[in-house]
């Protein structure tokens, strides 16, 4: 009897729980299923399109190996800067570009598409690497400030001897011999063993001592 009053109560208190709460928690329960499949559905969205740049990037690089019209390769860069500017084959696409100006001695375009990566690329590496190379058509044009301005940003430190390496560049083509023997050191003390890198900073460092 004890049992079946028990029981009851326990329904009892069940019904009363859940005509309380039971509709919020069913409400909870649904939105957190509707935010998963968005999650989802999100993951799949990127991952689609991340596939479309890189089809694009793969056709942009197969039209310059064959020595294409300029107009279809930029045609290319720009489906990828506006469809898929936040994609990785956008800023790989945009530097490979960006050196072939360089190459021409186009320097200010070279920049500019230079900056469009920094601007629209937030992976670390890549922009470690979009800067260091915009430091170097600064320092081609003699814009010495400019080159600082762009190399002082806060890196992984991983990346730190890339950006290191280019400021000692830069301080020694302003005959600032003692600031880039320091910038090459910090390089080389942040730079881990056997990196093929390691023995070209080593002679620019050597050549200053």
């Amino acid at each position: 009897m004890a049992a079946h009053i028990q029981e009851q109560e326990e329904l009892e208190n069940f019904k009363y729980f859940w005509k309380s709460w039971g509709r919020w928690l069913f409400a909870a329960l649904v939105l957190a299923a509707l935010v998963y499949l968005g999650y989802i559905l999100y993951q799949n969205h990127v991952l689609k399109k991340d596939q479309e740049a890189a089809a694009v990037l793969v056709q942009m690089v197969e039209k310059a190996q064959s020595k294409a019209d300029a107009k279809a390769i930029n045609a290319d860069l720009q489906n990828l800067q506006q469809n898929y500017s936040s994609s990785i084959a956008a800023s790989q696409a945009t530097m490979m570009v960006a050196a072939t100006e360089f190459d021409k001695g186009k320097y200010d375009i070279a920049a500019g598409h230079l900056n469009w990566v920094l601007k629209n690329q937030k992976n670390p590496l890549v922009q470690t690497l979009a800067s260091k190379r915009l430091a170097v058509v600064y320092l081609q044009q003699k814009k010495y400030d400019e080159a600082l301005a762009v190399l002082d940003r806060k890196v992984e430190a991983s990346f730190e001897p890339l950006l290191q390496e280019a400021r000692g560049d830069v301080y020694l083509a302003q005959g600032k011999n003692k600031e880039a023997l320091q910038a090459y050191e910090q390089a080389l003390s942040r730079l881990p063993k056997d990196v093929v890198d390691q023995e070209l900073l080593l002679l620019k460092a050597e050549e200053l001592k």
